[in-house]
């Protein structure tokens, strides 16, 4: 390989490695969606929604289209979401705490709809969890599972 291609390496490698930046890409794997739905889900700021999402344009990991006055992202190309996927099965195996070990019952569900925001969330990628009267609920991003603890009633 070239000298070019380990520097498009590096910067790749470089923007995956923020956790906010794979936290958004994690919403991101299921489907297209707008700031204000990432802002929403992410309990981020607008600012630094767009801080991310530059450096992720940047070296070509997410793309925009306009539709109104609304800025939609989506990944680029679908490899992303299965290196993000294989780096969440060797930290599940390295620490042996993936959802699917801890809650055998979820095991036949390849996926699960998170209760906020209804997108899908396959249990075994799940980063957010949360037990609420001893059901584990699983959600896409920090913001959904924030505004679920603050009222669960409204969305169990």
């Amino acid at each position: 390989m070239s000298t070019q291609t380990y520097r498009l390496y590096t910067k790749i490698l470089k923007a995956l490695a923020n956790q906010k930046r794979i936290e958004i890409l994690r919403v991101l794997s299921n489907r297209c969606v707008t700031v204000s739905e990432l802002i929403r889900m992410t309990n981020m700021s607008q600012a630094n929604i767009s801080q991310h999402m530059q450096v992720l344009r940047h070296v070509g990991i997410v793309v925009t289209k306009r539709e109104g006055k609304e800025i939609t992202y989506c990944i680029s190309h679908r490899n992303f979401v299965h290196i993000l996927d294989f780096v969440h099965e060797v930290l599940s195996d390295r620490h042996k705490a993936a959802p699917m070990r801890k809650h055998s019952h979820m095991a036949i569900a390849s996926k699960i709809v998170d209760p906020v925001c209804h997108m899908n969330v396959a249990p075994q990628h799940a980063v957010y969890t949360h037990e609420h009267k001893r059901t584990t609920y699983y959600f896409c991003a920090a913001g959904c599972r924030k505004t679920f603890i603050k009222n669960p009633e409204k969305y169990v």
